[in-house]
């Protein structure tokens, strides 16, 4: 057994000696994904040890207590005994004025006092800063804005109604990113001059967070039941040091997971490549299988003699696949860093690395097996009579158990990645499917242009066009690799069209572009009354009450949290609502259930109120459930009278609960005026004129948001090219190492033109039309394929219109096809440079 295994590896070198190169192109188009892979796995292996090491600079504090209205006294007096060291902050969203600009903007303010944080700190310019604004009217203003508005330290800012000196540049905090900067900038001020600004003003939205420290962890562990008990009856909010770890491990696990899926299909990307490259290497071998077989080998030896070869190659590049990773992976903390919380170290991880080889060793071997199952059909009268078992191969039942194996292996590749049967099964499906589609495409391209064959064209354009369909073509190949590759550069810019003028939308002509909020009822005239004088339309003015649930169909927030069984979520019962009052529907709102109530009479026995068709469905309910809702203290038993649907996608207030009128206009709320400004210097004085006069109103310039929006999707957009660049890159690899190979294949054809006098000049015009229809016709089904998903989830998950811009799917297109063209011309140009009769020698 020893001596027959030391043989095939003997016989496995000296077949391959002038081969290697080959094999090696073979390899390598699984390279990028296994570098994929161990990038990714490194990045998560890492991830995971610095949220263990950072978990405390992520909160600040032993303990973290918050919740969106005031606790009640006694809680307040419970919570000033905790721990050994205690800080309070209070944080609403307001609107801030840049006093040397004139310039005003949205931002989120945290009044804090104390010495919060407790670990990690907060990252100043100067240092001293962040202890040094807690004396006076001194503030922490976050970078993003002082670049913005051209601001800088010792200048001041104005909220409210009180006057701040910027102490310092607010450069991080913890748990902080960059897009939670980019959307709600922060300003710090001390909260002993909250009260000044004149901001806390009844109706308020303020969020009150409680921090501790303790000296002693396991008087924290002692307590921390207690605490959550006394906590959860306040409705509020508890979370530790432990619990924020698994919190954000979970999050950036889930991430994580997705990057990883993303290498896979990279990887299976490359796995074609590998088939198709080992069935064109097996075919070029059968007549030296043939010749083995006539001197005594058997079907089994000869199929483990190539399978060998694989294998090894393989695992040499599944190592160089790691190396590569392993350097990628010190790119990615940076790619990533504006979605990250922490610092993530770049440490080389052992068992991403063999995670990643092993991966590699299993693809190889599955995806040469296909091609490799055609040695055990070659006879010895191979060597007389070429193609005798062509049918035998063709029809071989073991393809069908290689077939099942591959796929049993992406769906357990893929639980291991999601641990949940169902994503996993349906992230199988969609690869299969898309490979089928395009695998379909390819063939019924092949077909017809067989089928409908030009003959009236030029001779060049008809010898290029027959290539497609000639023996040894890569047309399935590289219409499957390039064309999935396309399919994913142009679902981007698909969904991020989609995705920007969703919004966009809204500021088009007669759209409102402006919401002010925060405008007591005091104010509500007068605010009107203002917007009037600036010649602006007040499209719609709108009371919001804050409430909660207090019970489902009898069903209290307790009774859900202990009963496992019931079909409610606890945290439906935690959220803040905010509904609102009036007696008819709006252009954005129709009825689908039940009867609309616009108007509550005093002899009327029952409050008929009307809930949103999706959250009706979350919170599981339909029409003549009774529910009871907490106003401010006030237990207001309804009934759900009816549903509606609501298009969210337009700029004006929508609830996902509405009360009849002539009930909630005695309870605390506040006020929504929505308009319309012309211009940017028009909407600055409007904003100047509402902060001099009701400074606790807050201002949304949609405009501003369409810019924010604008940065955040470039990010993510970044980040996704960069993630799909590893498929597309695999797909140029394919690509080539397609081309190089089936180059060994055309040589003789080349031989052949130019023994009849085709001139060089012919020969690469055939060449480039054979590329250019591989390269539109990749290209032009990536792209269906593209729209079919972008379609998708435009439809469903983003519920917009989907209406695509053609340009930057037409450059794509093009960018495509010169591809496939010069690198096609590229490596076909050696079989240019030698002489017909040196070929001829080499073939002989």
């Amino acid at each position: 057994m020893e001596n027959q295994t030391a043989w095939l590896f003997k016989m496995a070198w000296r077949d391959s000696r002038r081969s290697r190169s080959r094999l090696f192109l073979f390899i390598s188009s699984i390279i990028l994904g296994i570098a994929a892979l161990v990038a990714i796995y490194s990045f998560g292996d890492n991830l995971n040890r610095d949220i263990t090491i950072q978990a405390a600079s992520l909160t600040g504090a032993d303990l973290i207590i918050s919740d969106n209205q005031q606790p009640p006294v006694a809680t307040v007096t419970y919570l000033s005994k905790l721990g050994d060291a205690r800080s309070s902050e209070k944080s609403f969203a307001s609107m801030v004025l840049f006093t040397k600009s004139g310039t005003s903007r949205l931002v989120q303010v945290r009044a804090l006092e104390g010495g919060f944080p407790y670990y990690g700190e907060i990252e100043t310019s100067p240092s001293s800063a962040a202890q040094s604004f807690k004396e006076g009217s001194r503030a922490l203003v976050d970078k993003t804005l002082m670049l913005q508005y051209g601001a800088a330290n010792g200048d001041s800012i104005k909220l409210g109604n009180e006057t701040f000196a910027i102490a310092g540049t607010l450069n991080g905090a913890p748990g902080q990113t960059g897009f939670s900067s980019a959307i709600a900038p922060i300003i710090y001020i001390p909260l002993a001059t909250l009260e000044k600004t004149g901001l806390l003003q009844k109706g308020s939205r303020i969020n009150y967070t409680y921090y501790y420290k303790y000296n002693r962890p396991e008087q924290l562990t002692k307590e921390l039941k207690t605490i959550r008990k006394k906590a959860e009856k306040a409705s509020m909010e508890v979370e530790t040091i432990e619990s924020r770890k698994e919190n954000t491990g979970d999050s950036f696990r889930n991430m994580t997971k997705f990057l990883s899926l993303v290498g896979f299909v990279a990887l299976l990307l490359g796995c074609i490549g590998v088939a198709s490259a080992v069935h064109i290497y097996v075919r070029e071998k059968l007549a030296s299988v043939s010749i083995l077989r006539c001197l005594g080998a058997t079907a089994s030896q000869a199929f483990l003699i190539y399978l060998i070869q694989i294998v090894v190659i393989g695992f040499v590049g599944s190592i160089l696949g790691a190396l590569l990773g392993t350097v990628i992976q010190q790119v990615l903390p940076m790619v990533l860093k504006d979605f990250l919380p922490l610092e993530i170290t770049s440490r080389i991880s052992p068992l991403a690395i063999v995670q990643g080889i092993v991966t590699g060793l299993i693809v190889s071997f599955l995806f040469s097996l296909l091609p490799l199952l055609a040695v055990r059909k070659v006879s010895p009268l191979n060597t007389l009579r070429a193609g005798l078992n062509e049918d035998k191969i063709a029809q071989d039942p073991l393809k069908w158990v290689v077939y099942l194996a591959i796929i049993i292996f992406m769906a357990g590749f893929s639980y291991l990645q999601l641990r949940e049967v169902k994503p996993a099964l349906f992230f199988t499906a969609g690869i299969v499917f898309a490979f089928l589609i395009l695998a379909g495409i390819a063939q019924l391209l092949i077909w017809l242009v067989r089928r409908y064959f030009p003959e009236s064209w030029s001779y060049l354009w008809r010898q290029g066009l027959s290539n497609l369909f000639r023996p040894n073509n890569q047309t399935l190949i590289l219409i499957v690799c390039i064309g999935l590759g396309t399919s994913f550069i142009g679902t981007l810019l698909l969904v991020q069209d989609v995705l920007i003028k969703k919004v966009s939308s809204s500021s088009s002509e007669n759209k409102p572009n402006m919401v002010l909020f925060d405008i007591q009822t005091s104010q509500k005239e007068a605010v009107a009354s203002l917007a009037k004088s600036f010649k602006l339309p007040v499209i719609q003015q709108v009371p919001i009450v804050t409430m909660r649930i207090e019970e489902i169909r009898g069903i209290t927030a307790a009774q859900a949290k202990k009963d496992t069984t019931l079909d409610l979520s606890y945290r439906s019962y935690n959220s803040e609502i905010r509904a609102t009052f009036r007696k008819d529907l709006t252009t954005t709102e129709k009825i689908t259930a039940g009867k609309w109530v616009g108007q509550f009479q005093a002899n009327d026995k029952e409050i008929m109120v009307s809930l949103e068709g999706r959250y009706a469905e979350r919170l599981h309910v339909k029409v003549g459930d009774k529910m009871v809702f907490n106003v401010q203290g006030a237990p207001i038993p309804v009934v759900v009278g009816s549903l509606r649907t609501v298009d969210w996608n337009n700029i004006q207030t929508n609830f996902r609960v509405v009360f009849p009128a002539g009930v909630l206009e005695s309870a605390p709320q506040f006020h929504v005026l929505i308009t319309r400004l012309k211009t940017p210097e028009q909407a600055a004085l409007f904003q100047q004129a509402v902060i001099r006069n009701f400074p606790n109103v807050s201002i949304i310039d949609l405009n501003l948001v369409l810019n924010i929006l604008d940065e955040i999707m470039s990010k993510i957009g970044f980040v996704i090219r960069f993630m799909a660049g590893f498929s597309i890159i695999t797909g140029i690899v394919v690509l080539i190492t397609s081309v190089l190979i089936s180059k060994y294949q055309r040589s003789k054809e080349v031989v052949l033109l130019r023994t009849l006098g085709a001139s060089s000049r012919q020969i690469l015009v055939i060449t480039g039309m054979e590329y250019f229809f591989l390269g539109a016709f990749a290209a032009f089904t990536g792209i269906i394929l593209s729209f079919a998903a972008a379609w998708a989830l435009a439809k469903y998950n983003f519920e917009t219109d989907f209406s695509p811009q053609l340009i930057p799917v037409i450059i794509l297109f093009f960018c495509v096809c010169l591809l496939t063209v010069g690198i096609g011309l590229y490596n076909s140009r050696s079989s240019l440079n030698g002489s017909p009769l040196e070929v001829l020698r080499k073939e002989i």
